[in-house]
């Protein structure tokens, strides 16, 4: 059975000012996929990300759900049920954990849906069951990022867009974010774009892979059949 496409960024192309962050470049997420935009820095890939939940106007192009055209506008989006991680951590620092993922579940308009909705996610986070009271300032580094990907997942999202999740994690706990990601997508049948930089990590849950330089898709493919020499070279920064 032919799965369906959720979501599309095509021919898209956003300029900052006279800097081209990305030109021409089509991402496509089908249901049940996990998809990874890798690349080195500066490709653009987080870029593309903020561009299919509109943090980053296009200057042409177009954003589809389900294969319609929208304007993407981000509150919108959320009600969609496609809900974006930031990378670096982003948790309200002077709010208490329970209040960072009850801010998840802003779009829900029955209370219940959101007490079990925060359920559901510290069922996927155990560790933030004994902090909920705890300012969320004063959690770990990967306790903190546990908490904004559990905060993405109140809101039920059928999509989540993740943005360098593993970024300055140590390396135990760069696994056991992988890990999560994997669970959430097989258990919980939630599709996921993931921007990511460690390339070991992301592939071994990607099905699908784009990689970017320099604003543009230099590499696409099945994770397992991307060639480790054409990677190499191009996040050497070799054009």
């Amino acid at each position: 059975m032919e799965k369906e496409i959720l979501l599309t960024l095509r021919s898209a192309s956003v300029h900052y000012g006279g800097v081209r962050a990305l030109q021409d470049v089509t991402v496509r997420l089908d249901e049940g996929e996990i998809v990874a935009l890798m690349g080195p820095n500066g490709a653009g890939k987080s870029t593309a990300l903020k561009a299919l939940f509109g943090l980053a106007p296009l200057t042409q192009g177009q954003v589809l759900w389900h294969g319609q055209r929208i304007a993407p506008r981000p509150h919108e989006m959320a009600s969609r049920g496609i809900a974006y991680v930031p990378q670096g951590r982003q948790v309200f620092k002077n709010l208490t954990v329970h209040e960072n993922l009850e801010l998840g579940g802003y779009a829900l308009a029955n209370r219940s849906d959101l007490k079990n909705n925060i359920s559901s996610a510290l069922h996927i986070f155990p560790a933030l069951r004994e902090k909920l009271k705890a300012k969320a300032g004063l959690l770990s580094g990967g306790q903190q990022q546990m908490l904004t990907i559990a905060r993405g997942l109140v809101s039920d999202p059928k999509v989540l867009l993740l943005d360098e999740p593993s970024l300055g994690l140590a390396p135990k706990l760069v696994k056991e974010v992988f890990e999560k990601v994997r669970w959430i997508n097989q258990e919980r049948k939630i599709a996921v774009i993931i921007v990511e930089h460690s390339i070991r990590s992301v592939l071994s849950i990607a099905h699908r892979t784009y990689v970017l330089s320099h604003g543009a898709i230099a590499l696409e493919g099945a994770s397992h059949s991307l060639d480790n020499k054409t990677l190499e070279h191009i996040f050497l920064g070799s054009k």
